[in-house]
Formats: structure tokens, C-alpha cells, sequence
């Protein structure tokens, strides 16, 4: 083992999967042994039946539909302006010194914060919802596209001017093409932040979703459901994490190259 080497996939999978087993070991063996009382944690097989309680009688499946949802939705949102900006923001500087104070200072702001104006001005309806991802997301991509951008290779724009292309040609075929593939990887972690707003968002004034059900199962101490319910979330996240690494590998062959 050296630093920075790669790891062979299968090894890589192995040393992935293991983890995973000895977090279920130590888990089974603190609650099946009673060190642990169940009302504070359950065992995974009492999670198990709770979770399947939950999906066959409890209508869990829309909740999860719901979360999804409110996820992609308030994401996608964000994503389609903020990703413009912050190219702009990249490109030209004046742009970037116009916009760029208030980016920073808007992105140091916790969107949980929003939760009693975005009820006030928006219900505790999806606009709530949407509204509170939206913020949580925007700034932060702005700022790390607006970066990933403006570290674009100058030899590379140099090169674009030298063999006669325009301010727009060099966006368009030097920064976009060289920065797509880290701005591929931005939009992938703050998917991963986008979950923590949505939960937050619906642990109060939701009638639906996954935070709905962990809020419920808290005021029974059902911790087999709440603990189902995280599950389920870093279940999806890990999906989505990997269908987001296949798509940008697609997308942009080249990144590897870099």
C-alpha cells in the first residue's frame, strides 16, 4: 500500500463491501448482546421488519417517491442557473467581481435558517421544499463552478487566441470542454448536500416523505423505523452516487486523461 496508487476494482469492491460488514458485526453485537437497549437501538433484524412494516402497510414507497422527488426537483432548479453563472463568473472577471461578494457571503448562510421566512412566504407546501434546496444548492455551485472555471490552463486559452478564435469560442470549445468534467463532479457532491436540506425541509410542517416518517417514528421511539429510514437514504445516495460517476464517464471520456 503506497500513497496515491490505485486499487484494483475487485479489491477496490472487497475493501467496500467490508466495511459494510464489519459496521452490521459490531452493530448486531452490541444490541443482540443487550450492551445496547433496543429502545435506543434496534438490531438490524428488528430494523428489517419494521422497514418491510413499513413499505407493505405504511405506504413507505410513496414517502420515498416523495423525498426523490423534492431532491431532483429543488437540484435541478438550482443546477440550470446557478451552473450559467458560474461559468460567467468564470470566464469574465468583471462579472466575477460584480457577483462574487455576495456568493461567498450568501454560501456561508445555513439554509435551515430559511425555514420559518420560506414557511411564511411559501406555505408548508413542495414550494417550501423546493425553495429551501434551492438555496442550500445555488451558492454553493456558483462558487465551485465559478473556481473550477476561472483554473482553466492558460496555455490552453492562449493557444485558442493564437490560432484566431473569439472571446466566445474560447468559453465554448477551451474553458466548457476542460472544466465539464469537474463541474460534472461538483454537481455530484452537492446532490449529496441537496439530502440534507430535503430531510431538514420535511422534518417540520411535511405530510409526506422520508422526514416525515423519521419525525413520526421519534415521537413513538421507534428507532427500528428510524434507522430504516436513514438506510434508506444513504441507499439512494450511494445509487445515484454511482449513476453520477457512470454518466460523467460517459460524458467525458477525456477527463481520465487529465
Amino acid at each position: 500500500m503506497k500513497p496515491l496508487r490505485p486499487v484494483a476494482p475487485g479489491a477496490k469492491i472487497v475493501l467496500g463491501v467490508s466495511f459494510f460488514v464489519i459496521f452490521v458485526a459490531i452493530w448486531s453485537a452490541f444490541t443482540f448482546s443487550g450492551y445496547v437497549s433496543k429502545t435506543f437501538l434496534a438490531d438490524p433484524l428488528q430494523m428489517l421488519r419494521a422497514g418491510w412494516e413499513l413499505m407493505t402497510l405504511h405506504g413507505f414507497a410513496f414517502d420515498i417517491g416523495m423525498t426523490v422527488w423534492r431532491v431532483v426537483g429543488g437540484f435541478v432548479i438550482a443546477a440550470a442557473l446557478a451552473v450559467p453563472l458560474g461559468v460567467a463568473m468564470g470566464a469574465y472577471k468583471p462579472i466575477e467581481a460584480f457577483f462574487e461578494p455576495f456568493v461567498s457571503f450568501a454560501r456561508y448562510l445555513p439554509a435551515s435558517a430559511f425555514i420559518p421566512l420560506l414557511i411564511l412566504w411559501a406555505g408548508i407546501g413542495e414550494a417550501q421544499k423546493l425553495s429551501l434546496i434551492f438555496i442550500g444548492s445555488f451558492f454553493q455551485i456558483v462558487l465551485m463552478v465559478a473556481v473550477t472555471v476561472g483554473n482553466t490552463r492558460r496555455d490552453l486559452v492562449e493557444a485558442a487566441y493564437t490560432l484566431g478564435a473569439s472571446d466566445r469560442g474560447v468559453v465554448r470549445r477551451v474553458l466548457l470542454p476542460s472544466a465539464a468534467p469537474e463541474i460534472a463532479e461538483t454537481l455530484r457532491l452537492v446532490l449529496g448536500w441537496a439530502w440534507t436540506y430535503v430531510i431538514v425541509a420535511e422534518l417540520i410542517g411535511a405530510s409526506s416523505g422520508i422526514g416525515h416518517m423519521i419525525m413520526d417514528s421519534q415521537a413513538l421511539l421507534a428507532t427500528d423505523q428510524i434507522i430504516f429510514g436513514i438506510i434508506v437514504i444513504g441507499l439512494i445516495g450511494l445509487v445515484s452516487d454511482f449513476l453520477f460517476k457512470r454518466i460523467n464517464q460517459g460524458l467525458f471520456p477525456w477527463s481520465s486523461l487529465r
